[in-house]
């Protein structure tokens, strides 16, 4: 695994979803605050993206948004003021009448894609929380190569009804959803795009990753970077934050918690996948940091997920 992977693999759950869309005239609908991510993809047309506290966002065919906190926010053909957006349809109704087969009315209509992913918050990666409340990424010739190939086959997969499509629709979402968080960190505005961009301390962070239960130590880390000890304790901890052990200590944690809610794998299993010798020292770990045991975390996310 890398940095990328693991940290949207620790929230995420459940099924992302997504519909395509077409709408013509004036229009303006209301997505509600969100435990999870949103996104739209406008693959025709124009429109307006209006988050909740933030400014206007413009639109054009081929431009994609995430807004991976959540956020409440409305989308319309035009800007919008105060008293039209508080009369935005909700989005579910509004959807009820702008489905994919709706009719070609103008060649000012607008297509889009629109979902939403799930995710669990409790123990999101700093890479993920820095993530800005909107993420627009606009269309330009020879950008985001990947993820225009990801929306393409998405768009092309809700518009038909072809054999495998329940497979292959939550997959390109999934994709979608790495292309995304790649191209915002390919821009190096934010602490992490810089972590990643950065040789010494991506390469660690590859390795711990990568190899999670293996006996790292200072020197061998160090060793697997190509520098002095010193030289990755500080560049390290000066754009993560905190020093390497204390890095791997949290994330063998938080892997550990993403184990204990997505598999039935006994504690033992756990234990040596995340680097802890036995049971018993993982449960005591685990219990210091999230003030609950394996057992009762395990119990509270299940409970969680199927109330959901």
């Amino acid at each position: 695994m890398d940095v990328v992977s693991d940290a949207v693999s620790a929230i995420r759950i459940g099924r992302p979803s997504s519909n395509r869309v077409r709408v013509g005239g004036n229009w303006c609908t209301r997505l509600t605050p969100y435990d999870g991510a949103g996104f739209h993809v406008v693959l025709e047309g124009s429109c307006w993206l209006l988050p909740d506290g933030g400014s206007p966002v413009s639109l054009g065919a081929g431009d994609v948004v995430l807004l991976p906190h959540g956020t409440g926010h409305v989308i319309a053909n035009a800007p919008a003021d105060a008293a039209t957006v508080s009369q935005a349809v909700p989005f579910e109704q509004w959807l009820a009448g702008n489905g994919p087969h709706r009719p070609r009315a103008a060649a000012r209509d607008v297509e889009m894609l629109c979902g939403k992913y799930r995710l669990d918050r409790s123990r999101i990666h700093p890479l993920m929380a820095e993530l800005p409340k909107v993420v627009h990424l606009p269309n330009r010739v020879g950008a985001h190569v990947e993820l225009r190939a990801a929306v393409d086959l998405l768009g092309h997969e809700l518009g038909t009804q072809r054999p495998g499509a329940c497979i292959a629709v939550p997959s390109l979402l999934d994709l979608l959803l790495v292309y995304m968080i790649r191209s915002w960190a390919a821009q190096g505005s934010g602490t992490w795009p810089t972590v990643l961009g950065d040789p010494v301390t991506a390469a660690a962070l590859r390795a711990l990753h990568s190899d999670l239960a293996a006996p790292w130590t200072n020197e061998r880390l160090a060793a697997e970077a190509g520098v002095s000890r010193a030289t990755l304790a500080r560049r390290f901890t000066t754009l993560v934050g905190r020093p390497p052990m204390a890095y791997l200590t949290w994330w063998r944690l938080t892997f550990a918690a993403t184990l204990l809610r997505d598999t039935p794998y006994p504690l033992a299993t756990i234990a040596r996948r995340v680097g802890y010798s036995t049971p018993y020292a993982l449960s005591h770990a685990f219990s210091r940091e999230f003030g609950t045991t394996p057992g009762q975390y395990r119990a509270s996310t299940a409970e969680r997920s199927t109330s959901v």
